[in-house]
């Protein structure tokens, strides 16, 4: 983006930056200048006139800085100041770089250059960054969360549960005869088995609840705002629509089933280690009870067709 009150000169800037492959967008003050940089979809290299009408250069960067905009956008502030103290106040306002007008095209076309790496490395360096948080809190196989993640939202939820007075429900998930599987058809086909039920996983849930892979071939999800029925309701659901399904793997149909364990927390009465002790205990009774089916601790209300 070129910002300067001057069109003769911003237009021949503009024809300039074409040439060397931009392309450029003009406004003619500051004003406009700070509403273009403060939009989403904002340019990520702007020159800026130092003097123009509404703000002045520095004016702009001081606001664009402030709201500190992703990505970033990287600003030449051009001046005809030829003072070291006004081009420190310019760079201290947040420029990342100035060039004295008249500015030379080979010099104004070399520190744009140098703006462009500096943008390539940040943008590199933001993806590395999002790339290392998700792969910190998700879990590699299946791209649900890991458990030590999961285990910090039950954390969470159980503290603003018993904040607000509301229940809230934990259902733990396991794959019936699943050493079977590998043993029959290899660890392959077992991975590819756990990433199809996760995706079987997310699909009945509210945006609100949070799934995770709570071991092997477990999955745990923590549903606030849900009562011990709305649970069972969801994760008979869940356990149907697996029951009824076959799974392709490694050119073998496998039909599949899981057993599920749920637990209610009540006005945060029960804290969350608690709650998951209760879940895997009604998860094993299930399995005892021949598998393929939903157990739960403490009385169920009527059945509903509400889910979580």
């Amino acid at each position: 983006m070129i910002a300067d009150d001057d069109r003769i000169s911003s237009k021949l800037l503009a024809g300039l930056l074409s040439k060397w492959g931009y392309q450029p967008e003009i406004v003619y003050n500051g004003t406009e200048a700070k509403r273009e940089l403060l939009k989403t979809n904002a340019p990520q290299l702007a020159i800026l006139d130092w003097m123009m009408p509404g703000l002045e250069g520095p004016e702009v960067i001081k606001a664009v800085r402030a709201s500190r905009p992703e990505p970033y956008t990287y600003i030449l502030l051009l001046t005809s100041k030829a003072g070291q103290e006004d081009l420190l106040k310019g760079l201290e306002a947040g420029a990342d770089d100035y060039l004295k007008k008249p500015c030379d095209p080979a010099e104004l076309r070399a520190r744009l250059r140098v703006g462009a790496r500096i943008l390539g490395l940040e943008r590199s360096l933001s993806h590395a960054l999002k790339t290392g948080e998700h792969q910190a809190t998700h879990d590699l196989l299946t791209g649900v969360y890991n458990r030590g993640t999961i285990l910090e939202i039950l954390d969470q939820e159980v503290s603003r549960c018993r904040n607000e007075g509301h229940k809230m429900s934990l259902v733990i998930t396991d794959v019936d005869n699943f050493r079977i599987i590998n043993e029959a058809h290899g660890h392959m086909a077992g991975d590819q088995v756990i990433k199809e039920l996760a995706t079987k996983m997310v699909s009945p849930l509210r945006p609100k609840d949070s799934v995770g892979r709570f071991g092997a071939e477990q999955f745990l999800i923590v549903a606030p705002n849900c009562t011990l029925n709305q649970a069972m309701v969801t994760a008979e659901r869940l356990r149907s629509k697996i029951a009824n399904q076959t799974l392709v793997v490694e050119k073998s149909s496998l039909a599949l089933t899981i057993s599920a364990g749920v637990s209610v927390i009540k006005d945060g009465a029960v804290d969350g280690k608690v709650a998951l002790r209760e879940a895997d205990s009604a998860l094993r009774q299930a399995k005892k009870n021949g598998r393929n089916r939903v157990e739960c601790t403490g009385n169920a209300e009527p059945a509903s067709t509400d889910s979580v």
